[in-house]
């Protein structure tokens, strides 16, 4: 995951372009990939699809042709959607469009002007306070025209069409928690589920943020219905606590579940509730759409010093945290793809299950008490209302315990789904 992080890192991304190509070249290395490209000019919801950008370089030089900021150096040193320029400038004249941190001299910047028709330059503060007055030679070698907005999609076919949708951004250029790591977790999450095998269709979305999320949904308005479940992934790499950022809803199985396992797995972590403001959960969130979509990250948007910078580079990301996230999203959706609601097919008394072998099956088993208990909760809360989910929160016992018992009960014939 680290790698494929630091492979992307250099590429210059926005919302559409030649850069988001590249990159979903890239990750169609690891898995198989739909692409889609929509026109410019598409209405989806209540946006249109912009015009594409491209840059193929940008620079300021001195009088004497030294370039003091270069693109070819970060992909941060632009203003990303800069209207191209070719000028000769003072310095008072340049300043309104360069863009540093005071606070953080040495970093650089990250900013975007979408939709307005602006150009500008991210630059150390540093590099800003050694200009010196005179002449500068500005050039941003960009276009704005018609184009495409691209994405892709990755499908892990499950035993049903009922669907669990995990959404990352590729839009941000040179940042690595803030998209990449997210990427990364999201290439790996989706070959461990399909070495394992699911009981959910899982859709992996390769987004632009915001308006990649309002394109998808707009596409997709009529199929909504198969979207059970979904987790937005972002900030996935950095060293802190895992957060949780609930849905709409609030209380969504996927809510449910992810709450469970942080807690359950002994993992720092911290849950907030829902806002509309973040990540694509807004716009899967939103009242008309309502989906049961939830965040999970590591330290929250903005939530970092480092964020939206030059020091959100490879080496503030790590392989362990990266591994950890990982983790979290195999154990949740291996909870969610086998939660299931059972009804007790002998459901007056308590069935004699000594005759149906299940006594003599927990022979041995160093927790036989724990999985005889389990199958006695799983019988009285089998009613068809019930989860094993919700068993296992009530009753204090393992999911996994509980799922062992459930098999073991429908293969008694006591159970079905």
């Amino acid at each position: 995951m680290h790698a494929l992080v630091e492979r992307l890192y250099p590429l210059c991304r926005s919302i559409t372009g030649d850069g988001v190509r590249a990159t979903l070249d890239i990750i169609g290395e690891y898995l198989p990939l739909t692409r889609h490209e929509v026109p410019t000019g598409t209405p989806v919801l209540d946006w249109t699809v912009p015009e594409e950008w491209n840059i193929s370089g940008a620079y300021i030089a001195t009088a004497d042709g030294r370039r003091v900021v270069d693109l070819a150096d970060s992909s941060l040193h632009v203003v990303s959607y800069s209207v191209p320029i070719a000028e000769t400038m003072s310095l008072d004249e340049l300043r309104p469009h360069l863009h540093t941190l005071p606070e953080h001299p040495s970093w650089i910047p990250y900013r975007t002007s979408y939709y307005a028709r602006e150009w500008g330059f991210c630059l150390p503060h540093d590099t800003l306070t050694s200009l010196a007055e005179g002449e500068y030679e500005v050039r941003i070698d960009s276009t704005l025209e018609e184009g495409h907005l691209s994405y892709a999609e990755h499908v892990v076919e499950g035993a049903v069409a009922d669907e669990v949708i995990v959404s990352c951004h590729v839009c941000h250029p040179s940042l690595a928690n803030d998209n990449l790591a997210g990427i990364a977790v999201a290439v790996q999450l989706a070959r461990a589920l399909a070495e394992t095998g699911t009981h959910y269709t899982y859709r992996f979305l390769f987004i632009p943020g915001t308006i990649g999320s309002i394109t998808w949904l707009a596409r997709n308005r009529q199929r909504l219905d198969v979207v059970k479940h979904g987790l937005v992934l972002a900030c996935a790499g950095d060293r802190g606590a895992l957060t949780y950022k609930r849905s709409r809803r609030g209380n969504a199985e996927i809510d449910r579940v992810v709450e469970y396992v942080l807690r359950e797995g002994d993992r720092p972590h911290t849950l907030v509730d829902f806002s509309p403001y973040g990540y694509d959960e807004r716009q899967f969130c939103s009242p008309g759409f309502d989906l049961g979509v939830g965040s999970l990250t590591r330290t929250p948007y903005a939530g970092y010093p480092e964020y939206h910078t030059s020091a959100d580079n490879p080496g503030f990301v790590t392989p362990a945290a990266m591994a950890d996230t990982l983790g979290a999203c195999l154990e949740a959706f291996g909870v969610l793809d086998r939660n299931r609601r059972y009804v007790n097919l002998s459901p007056f008394g308590e069935p004699q299950l000594g005759r149906r072998g299940l006594y003599e099956s927990l022979g041995g088993r160093s927790d036989a008490k724990q999985a005889q208990l389990a199958m006695l909760w799983v019988l009285n809360l089998s009613d068809g209302e019930h989860t094993l989910l919700d068993i296992a929160e009530r009753s204090g016992l393992p999911f996994e315990t509980l799922v062992v018992a459930a098999d073991a009960l429908r293969a008694a014939g006591l159970l079905k789904e």
